[in-house]
């Protein structure tokens, strides 16, 4: 044990023994081996021939590695005695005819480097403690290391995968066989970003030989997602799927199976079993971003049963929350490559990744490629959404409580005025919440256009008591039942999953309301509408909301839940009804605890063990003020919740982990010492701190999260809201003209060399028929060369500014449609069907004109015919006589009974008449 009168040099060797025995390792005397008593022993001061070495390892009495040790000052020179560590391990050591000695360590106890000579261009690492013995030995039986395994990997087959997942897993082999510990794969939401690692994680353990992965996720319902993504995984070498290959192990309790290959846990589990301590589910819940961030993090120790080399590789999920502070440990605790998943990094992200980026996959290259589709932004904006309202003293206004949602009328003495911020938390004003709901239902046939069904529609609520509001609110103006309108939050009353399932396969909900748990990760491709009711100020979690639109989703797929969409899902509309895309963002929550740190988050975060003086203070006064203000039945619900404990004794046992005379008279008594050593000290306050951290539950926080919050809402039935503005935003103007412009350039640069565009830009002079197949050419060069210039787009782009209503029939007719309106034989945008039904009704009148022999009806039941075949195939070929509808009306026999030798004219006439 270290005392003040150690030497340095001694400190650390007491701090190397007991992490070497931490580890597995049975610390001798050279003078005293005992090569029987385990299978790793460390001896220290083994003489070699080049000097006695601070530590020789062994493994089943043969010498695997050594240990230089270091006093602590000398941590920043560990580096430096590399070449004094060589020299140890190539010496022969006293009463052994060794071979050079692969394993190597320079510590100091609390700063340990480590080298594997069997590596490629060996480079040694910073690690958390010392290998185990049976690691070693293991490694020893292999041909190469694992690191001098990963050059092995075989040529990246791109059959089934999407360029940007080839470039990401190409570049990501390449930094392993580079050895760079750290890697960011930044991807665009619905880009593939999970099936990518996945692929990469099957390659590794197939050619790399990698033991286990860990893939970390930070809520549980992204590991569920994620579990079910490898379940589905089929390989393109093997026709298994993945879970046939490799056993897959999502953690749902401390218990981790050594023969899984592949772990998929949160990382505040994760965090929990380092630390050996239970963990409560609703932790799970909430993304560590959320909770609250504090300065100095419960350290993790060493936990035999999950050592340091326990993973190979770790994939970090959505890591740009989940990298910092408390979590980091969990990531600098392991011997592993760290690999990021992100749509959405920040600048500490790529600090912490060693700026090593090895895909940079945008949202706007996505939407380019036709992998993500982008979106359009629609404003609805109310009076008292901007400046709120005021309540008139004197006046009898309804409450209603909170939790219960209970009603009473009351009278106020003094005026209310308030802000449209404190909406749906202090004040609930229906009309404001109706109105908004209303201009979405009327607005519908303007934001989509022709459609019978609402599409799939996601409204973000500020909190659940908001969300049910909303839910009431819908149901009522569209006039439809419980299952039109669902909430999707772990709070909900349905099975959460359930109704997911619901909202992504069937036809209703049409719309969901959520609060956080399909704000992020969570895929759900026919959403076709995001509706923000409420702000969001990080800048990363908006653009995580956002990316549950962007997934692309086939026609035929879409149709299975929208029925009347008249194309693939192109784009996905926003609809901002509270100032949220022009609010302020920032980058990411403070790493500092601040004050005004939610008790929400205090609480979680002390539920996962954060023991720093300040939120244990903070919470114990904020607890003590809420005893004072709670009902009688509110305490007693509270200690229900905790077996008896009150939230003053909660206070006191905060303070009393804190309270250095608290911990000192606590260990004076427990060791019977009148001078504890810092170690048992270390130890009350160890106890104290988990005693405090098992009294927080997910349901006391909750509980007594809504209990904090303000018991009843004022309902503002008296203030009328009115819409002040709905209509798309002036952004959206900007990117409705950036991609007409686009287009137009598309179409000029190709005007010479696809054929439909040359005729185009010749008419009148040119009179060969535009046909179908000219067209489909366009379309095709334009999905692969253009994905985000789809016509219905662009059809849209043009539709807003020119203020059209129509929809065209299919993509072809749109695109006939916006070529002559760029080319200019239109001056404004005008359906395919209305222009070919006014040149039909102009050519029938000028050819009955004056002594012109009339058409007698069976005549025009046959040019009606012509002329939709024309407008749904451009063209009218005489071979097209010979099937539906013409067959079973006569076919090309009976044209020529009709028109005789007029027939040909006919058809060519149509044709030209029709195209100009």
């Amino acid at each position: 044990m270290s005392s003040a009168n150690q030497t340095p040099e001694n400190q650390a060797r007491d701090l190397i023994d007991q992490k070497l025995a931490q580890a597995g390792w049975d610390v001798q005397d050279k003078n005293a081996i005992n090569f029987n008593a385990s299978l790793g022993i460390a001896v220290r001061e083994y003489q070699t021939d080049a000097g006695y070495v601070d530590y020789a390892l062994f493994v089943d009495r043969k010498p695997v590695g050594i240990i230089e040790a270091k006093r602590d000052e000398e941590g920043h020179r560990l580096t430096v005695v590399e070449e004094q560590s060589r020299e140890y391990a190539d010496s022969k050591l006293k009463h052994i005819n060794n071979q050079p000695l692969p394993f190597i360590y320079e510590s100091t106890g609390k700063l340990t480097r480590f080298t594997d000579r069997r590596d490629p261009k060996p480079r040694s690492r910073l690690v958390f403690s010392f290998h185990r013995p049976e690691t070693f030995q293991e490694w020893l039986t292999q041909s190469k290391s694992l690191r001098d395994r990963l050059p092995d990997i075989p040529t990246l087959d791109p059959t089934g995968l999407r360029n940007c997942q080839v470039i990401a897993i190409n570049n990501l082999e390449k930094s392993f066989k580079r050895n760079l510990p750290r890697a960011l794969v930044q991807m665009a939401t619905g880009s593939g970003k999970t099936f990518t690692a996945i692929t990469a994680v099957y390659r590794l353990l197939k050619f790399a030989d990698a033991k286990r992965v860990l893939f970390l996720v930070d809520t549980k319902n992204l590991g569920e997602q994620a579990e079910q993504e490898f379940m589905s995984f089929v390989p393109n070498d093997d026709n298994r799927k993945f879970t046939e290959l490799y056993n897959v192990q999502r953690l749902s309790s401390n218990y981790l199976a050594k023969d899984a290959q592949v772990c998929i846990s949160t990382i505040q589990r994760l965090y929990s079993i380092l630390k050996g301590s239970p963990l409560d589910e609703a932790a799970e819940e909430t993304n560590p971003n959320e909770m609250v961030q504090r300065k100095q993090p419960v350290p993790v120790a060493y936990n035999p049963r999950v050592p340091i080399e326990f993973f190979d590789f770790i994939i970090i999920d959505e890591c740009h929350r989940s990298i910092y502070n408390i979590w980091q440990q969990v990531l600098d605790y392991f011997d592993a490559f760290l690999i990021g998943l992100t749509a959405t990094p920040d600048l500490r992200t790529f600090g912490f990744f060693n700026e090593n980026i090895v895909s940079e996959y945008t949202h706007e290259q996505a939407v380019m490629d036709g992998v993500n589709v982008g979106y359009e932004v629609y404003t609805i904006e109310t009076e008292i959404t901007k400046n709120g309202s005021r309540l008139i003293a004197q006046e009898f206004i309804e409450k209603r409580e909170k939790l219960t949602r209970e009603k009473r009328w009351t009278q106020i003495d003094d005026e209310i005025v308030y802000a449209g911020t404190q909406l749906d938390r202090d004040v609930v004003n229906p009309s404001q919440i109706r109105q908004i709901i209303r201009t979405f239902r009327d607005k519908l046939p303007e934001i989509f256009p022709h459609r019978q069904e609402v599409p799939k529609t996601l409204i973000f609520a500020k909190d659940d008591s908001h969300a049910d509001d909303i839910i009431n609110m819908v149901r009522e103006e569209f006039d439809e039942g419980n299952d039109f309108c669902k909430k999707v939050t772990y709070k909900a009353k349905e099975d959460p999953k359930s109704v997911l399932s619901q909202f992504r396969n069937g036809y209703n909900p049409r719309i969901a309301v959520t609060v956080d748990m399909i704000a992020t990760g969570t895929d759900v491709r026919p959403l076709e509408c995001l509706i923000f009711m409420r702000d969001v100020k990080s800048r990363n979690y908006y653009e995580q909301m956002k990316g549950r639109g962007t997934r692309t989703l086939s026609h035929d797929e879409l149709k299975k839940v929208s029925g009347s969409a008249p194309s693939a899902k192109t784009h996905f509309v926003i609809i901002d009804a509270v100032g949220v895309e022009k609010s302020v963002k920032t980058d990411s929550r403070p790493l500092e605890t601040k004050r005004s740190v939610p008790l929400k988050d205090l609480m979680q975060g002390i539920m996962m063990g954060a023991t720093d003086t300040e939120a244990y203070t903070s919470l114990a006064g904020r607890l003590a003020r809420l005893e004072r203000q709670v009902t009688s039945e509110e305490a007693q619900e509270v200690q229900n919740l905790t077996q008896g404990a009150k939230l003053g004794d909660i206070a006191q046992a905060l303070l009393n982990a804190c309270d250095l005379d608290v911990i000192e008279d606590r260990a004076k008594q427990d060791y019977q010492t009148d001078n504890p050593t810092l170690e048992q000290l270390e130890a009350i306050h160890e106890s104290l701190s988990r005693h405090v951290s098992g009294l927080f539950t997910g349901q006391l926080i909750e509980y007594l999260d809504n209990v904090r919050q303000v018991h009843e809402q004022y309902i503002d039935s008296l203030n009328l809201d009115k819409v002040t503005y709905a209509g798309w935003s002036q952004e959206q103007q900007t990117q409705n003209e950036t991609l007409i412009t686009d287009f137009k350039a598309f179409i000029e640069v190709n005007k010479d060399e696809i054929t439909a565009l040359r005729i185009y830009y010749n008419l009148p002079y040119q009179q060969r028929p535009v046909t179908y197949q000219m067209v489909k050419e366009v379309l095709d060069i334009l999905k692969k060369d253009r994905p985000h210039l789809a016509p219905l787009r662009i059809w849209q782009a043009y539709a807003q500014i020119e203020q059209v209503s129509s929809q065209p029939i299919n993509e072809l007719t749109a695109l006939v449609t916006l070529i002559r309106r760029v080319i200019g034989l239109d001056e404004t945008l005008t359906p395919h069907e209305n222009r070919i039904n006014r040149a039909f009704q102009t050519w029938v009148f000028q050819k009955q004109a004056g002594a012109s022999v009339k058409f007698n009806e069976e005549q025009m039941q046959w040019l009606r015919a012509m002329k939709e075949h024309i407008i749904s195939s451009f063209a009218l070929e005489r071979e097209d006589l010979d099937y539906a509808p013409f067959d079973s009306m006569g076919g090309l026999g009976k044209l020529y009974q009709l028109f005789g030798d007029e027939m040909e004219a006919i058809i060519e006439e149509l044709n030209t008449a029709l195209v100009v």
